[in-house]
């Protein structure tokens, strides 16, 4: 064992503080010099990561503790991003369970607990924010207890050290209450060190070491991310690359590692061995996949694959075919987009993809609605265009009946907005489960619904509640089909010609419904420019212009007044589309289409359809 190192996972709900105590750590152990200048949330480095507030990627940092290394994963708090914990929980021996002090465990720390508890991983549990005013630590850490004997822990496990923290301040405590003005993070540290075990492994041992993370470099190329199990890495060795294949009788890849690191801080040093229990970064490996092992020549012995949860939501991308295309985009052939989400599967084990019968288009599933816009908004900022379709389920026969996955959601509400929540299921085909009251003037309802009742559920509520209302979903496995759901009230506007949008057109269309577009805009035949207030669509002409004529009135001149357009953001955009509808993604617009621009080529289609 080596006993100078630790390797623990950050786990809890999404905002509960866990990058938060990442950087609060990183500064009690000196890890940035005094003068260093430091951003807060430090290791939410990507763009969407900081815009949206919430970690999408796991990574590893180091900090050092009276002679121990310790190595921290900090992990996803969206269950859409399951994929990147389940990744997370095989590089570490233990993990640190942070829960809100007023909020309590929700349902994605049930979810990460659970992952943990499955791969036998010690628990440290971190009672965070207990200076809120509405802190409630006592009631917190026995609802933890029930979810540790809800999730049948072993006895070794509920009996976990409590430490109760104000992460944003760096302040901890062992057991329950406040910490004193001058506390430190050292209790902390100190439980991480006697409670998390030394990573186990021989380093004498036949190499073997597991892949569980890729990255890029602009001068080293593709690079491994994972865990020594057992043996010694050393720089410039010949090893053996064991892929997926290995099994079936394929001889091993043999290479030369030609760079090797360790984590240091937020940044990667440079060594020259590693041994068991390490998390390296190395070079040298074109090939490489998650899930591969790295072992000794002589003796390759491969380790356990990953396996993550199954994608629940599919949906096409294709090559954007509209009037525009080609206007705003660097990458728009079918080669390009295959090309970046060939290499996105190959660092997001929870995304699959798969080829259709039309080479323009590709089916991308993944864990929901959120992971799947986060990966088009970065492919329209890399210079991608394309059109998605509307996500659907992916469902499977039980004993020849068709079933569908089951999302189990939690909605912190005002009261006076519960009864909007329960009738905003009862179409979905949702139940509510569990109502309890939560702070003063809210409600916490659990509910089930089936995965394709909750697409777009999300904006409903937000729009419903101003904004007030907290979600969160994860998978709860599968039920039998529910049937036909209701999808949007309204039907489509559709621009009858392209041109540019004129207030006077809009004037006429506003009576008539709700509009996506503004004065000033450029439309196309095809394109949907609002939602009329009937259920049938509407063929309108957006760019129709005012006619000069001789006669002037003051009542003729009136200054056009329009009320304020909807402007579709990605997300709500693919959750109110329908069927024979498209959402086209370039990097300066979002808007949405027919799947068939012309009138006459719409009305084929739809006897085709219903032939």
């Amino acid at each position: 064992m080596n006993h100078q190192l630790r390797n623990v996972a950050l786990v809890a709900h999404v905002d509960h503080g866990k990058t938060t105590l990442v950087d609060a750590l990183l500064r009690a152990t000196g890890t940035f010099a005094a003068h260093q200048a430091v951003v807060d949330r430090v290791m939410d480095s990507n763009d969407q990561e900081r815009e949206r507030g919430i970690t999408i990627l796991a990574k590893a940092a180091s900090i050092t503790w009276n002679g121990v290394k310790i190595n921290l994963v900090d992990t996803p708090g969206h269950a859409d991003f399951g994929g990147e914990v389940e990744r997370a929980l095989t590089m570490v021996d233990g993990v640190i369970l942070l829960v809100d002090a007023a909020e309590g465990p929700l349902p994605q720390t049930r979810y990460v607990l659970q992952k943990a508890l499955a791969r036998d991983l010690p628990a440290i549990v971190v009672i965070n924010k207990v200076d809120r005013q509405d802190a409630r630590p006592d009631e917190v850490l026995d609802e933890v207890y029930q979810l540790f004997i809800d999730l049948e822990a072993a006895d070794h496990h509920i009996e976990f050290d409590v430490i109760s923290a104000v992460a944003r301040e760096g302040r901890a405590m062992k057991g329950l209450g406040m910490p004193a003005e001058d506390a430190d993070l050292a209790p902390l540290l100190d439980a991480i060190i006697s409670r998390i075990p030394a990573p186990p492994g021989d380093p004498t041992a036949p190499l073997q070491a597991l892949v569980t993370n890729l990255d890029a470099s602009d001068y080293l190329g593709r690079l491994a991310i994972g865990r020594i199990y057992q043996g010694q890495l050393r720089k410039g060795e010949m090893v053996a690359l064991l892929e997926e294949e290995f099994a079936e009788g394929q001889p091993p890849l043999k290479r030369r590692l030609s760079s090797l690191m360790s984590f240091a801080g937020v940044g990667r040093a440079d060594e020259e061995v590693l041994s068991a229990g390490d998390l390296f970064v190395v070079a040298g490996f074109p090939e490489v996949e998650i899930g591969d092992t790295i072992a000794a020549i002589d003796t390759p012995v491969a380790l356990t694959r990953l396996s993550v949860d199954e994608p629940v939501l599919a949906m096409t991308f294709g090559v954007n075919t509209s009037p525009f295309a080609g206007r705003e985009g660097k990458y728009l052939t079918s080669r390009h987009i295959l090309d970046r989400l060939r290499r996105e599967v190959l660092g997001n084990v929870s995304i699959k993809l798969r080829e259709t019968d039309t080479a323009d288009v590709m089916e991308v599933a993944g864990r929901g609605e959120l992971q799947l816009a986060v990966l088009i908004e970065s492919m329209r900022r890399e210079g991608y265009e394309l059109q998605v379709s509307r996500p659907e389920v992916i469902t499977k026969e039980v004993n020849g009946k068709k079933f569908e996955p089951l999302e189990r959601g939690v909605c912190d509400v005002p009261d006076e907005h519960v009864g909007t929540v329960t009738q905003a299921l009862a179409p979905r085909k949702g139940r509510v489960t569990d109502l309890r009251s939560g702070d003063p003037g809210r409600t916490i309802v659990t509910f089930e619904c089936p995965s394709r009742g909750l697409i777009g559920f999300r904006s409903l509520l937000l729009s419903a509640t101003r904004g007030t209302a907290m979600l969160h979903q994860h998978h709860a496995g599968w039920t039998p089909w529910a049937g036909e759901l209701p999808h949007r009230s309204g039907g489509a506007m559709i621009a009858d010609r392209e041109g540019m949008v004129t207030a006077y057109a809009l004037d006429n269309l506003q009576l008539r419904g709700e509009l996506f577009v503004q004065p000033g805009d450029k439309v196309y035949e095809g394109m949907v420019v609002g939602e009329s207030a009937r259920g049938d669509e509407m063929v309108v002409n957006a760019v129709r212009a005012k006619e000069k004529t001789n006669i002037r009135t003051h009542s003729h001149d009136d200054g056009v007044k329009l009320a304020a357009a909807r402007i579709h953001t990605l997300e709500s955009a693919i959750e109110w589309i329908a069927d024979d509808e498209l959402v086209e993604v370039t990097p300066a617009n979002i808007r949405v289409r027919k799947r068939h621009l012309g009138l006459e080529d719409r009305r084929k289609a739809f006897k085709q359809a219903n032939a």
